[in-house]
C-alpha cells in the first residue's frame, strides 16, 4: 500500500524522534493513504515553519503487522475524542501501540476538542460539531520497530 507523509523536507530514513509534541495519536512518524491531504499538511507545515519549500514524502507500506501491536479507531467517534483529549494531556496509553490508525477531522476539531477537554461542551455536542473528512485517515508509527519493518521509501514530490 502506498502511504504519504507531508513535510518541509525530504524523509528518507523516518523515525519517531522528530515528534515534537504529541498529536492526536500521541508522538509520532503519521502518514496518511489519501495524497490531497499530504499535500495540504506539507503546505500547512511550510506556512507554520515559513520555510520555501514542502514536499509529500512517499513511502511502500507493508500490511503484514507480524507481531505488531495496532489500535485501530472505527468510525464512532466516542473513544477517539477520548483518545485524542488524553495524548494532548501527554497522556502516555497510545505507548503500548507500534500503531494507530483512524479518521481526520476537520480544522474545527482542535477547538471542538478544547471545549469538550475544559468541560464547556459535554461529549455529544462535540461529537456533533466533528465533520470528518470521508477519504481522510491517519496512521501514527509510535515505535521505531514498525517503521523499520514496514515502511520503504519510495520517492517524493515538491507541492
Amino acid at each position: 500500500m502506498i502511504v504519504y507523509h507531508g513535510s518541509t523536507v525530504i524523509v528518507k530514513n523516518p523515525d519517531i524522534r522528530h515528534s515534537a509534541h504529541p498529536l492526536d495519536f500521541g508522538k509520532g512518524f503519521y502518514v496518511t493513504t489519501n495524497k490531497e491531504q499530504a499535500v495540504r499538511w506539507a503546505r500547512r507545515k511550510a506556512g507554520i515553519l515559513h520555510a520555501e519549500k514542502s514536499f509529500v514524502n512517499i513511502y511502500d507500506m507493508k500490511e503484514e503487522l507480524d507481531g505488531l501491536k495496532l489500535k485501530v479507531f472505527p468510525e464512532d467517534l466516542h473513544e477517539w475524542i477520548d483518545f485524542v483529549c488524553h495524548c494532548r494531556d501527554n497522556g502516555t496509553d497510545y505507548l503500548q501501540f507500534d500503531l494507530i490508525s483512524g479518521m481526520v477531522a476537520d480544522d474545527k476539531v482542535f477547538r471542538v476538542v478544547d471545549l469538550y477537554h475544559s468541560g464547556i461542551w459535554d461529549k455529544e455536542r462535540a461529537l456533533q460539531e466533528i465533520k470528518v473528512y470521508p477519504n481522510y485517515d491517519q496512521t501514527a508509527f509510535i515505535t521505531q520497530i514498525a517503521i523499520d519493518k514496514l515502511l520503504t521509501f519510495k520517492s517524493y514530490e515538491e507541492v
